[in-house]
């Protein structure tokens, strides 16, 4: 296997990428606002802002949906065990002695253990929760008339919020993770080139420099 920098990351994943970070802090600003744990912007305007962007994520997720799936792209965050345990230590003890990764990135296998697993959750569970309840939510004017005493609409609140700070828990795990190893810029740099260092067997790096998809000189140094 040979380490070599290569074009991992397309066009439209990298939009997809920002654009759903960019929702996801609208999203927990305005839902801050609604649940009153600030006063930056009136509650009417946070309520719109809120339905809009979240509306506008759930189209931009049924398009990358469809293109994980024609792409083949969902393979990529398909939890394994192997290895689990080792990436593990290393976030929690091996990082801050020097220790070096564990994982070494490929192409069918961007993702170590404990990312896949941690994406697949999301995408699985917290997502689903969220949208769900955001949804029914939102069209509490439909089926109010089941819910006399309000108490469905609370539960939905509930379990609205709590997949809400869930999603914002793994936010900020994302970017201290950002932080660490090789550092912020290092981790950053991937998704806004596409190219990234991954190993390559002899067939796959004759193929993708066949396509051009692989860089001479190293992207950037540790």
């Amino acid at each position: 296997m040979t380490e070599r920098c290569v074009k991992v990351y397309s066009r439209f994943n990298r939009l997809w990428h920002w654009s759903q970070a960019a929702s996801i802090v609208a999203l927990m600003f305005t839902g801050a606002r609604i649940m009153g744990l600030h006063q930056v912007m009136p509650f009417g305007l946070a309520v719109t802002v809120h339905s809009l962007v979240a509306i506008a994520l759930l189209v931009l997720w049924v398009f990358a949906t469809f293109w994980l799936f024609t792409t083949h792209g969902w393979k990529q965050f398909i939890p394994r065990l192997t290895g689990l345990v080792k990436v593990a230590r290393f976030y929690a003890y091996g990082v801050f002695r020097g220790e070096p990764h564990p994982y070494s990135k490929t192409l069918e296998r961007r993702h170590n253990p404990l990312q896949a697993a941690a994406y697949f959750a999301l995408k699985m569970v917290l997502f689903p929760a969220i949208w769900v309840t955001g949804l029914i939510y939102l069209s509490y004017g439909f089926w109010d008339f089941v819910d006399g005493q309000g108490l469905w609409l609370t539960l939905v609140a509930n379990l609205h919020v709590f997949a809400a700070f869930a999603i914002a828990s793994f936010v900020v795990a994302h970017i201290y993770l950002l932080t660490i190893g090789h550092g912020f810029k290092r981790h950053v740099q991937p998704m806004i080139s596409g190219y990234d260092r991954v190993d390559l067997n002899p067939e796959e790096e004759a193929f993708l420099e066949q396509k051009g998809l692989v860089r001479a000189v190293p992207l950037y140094k540790d």
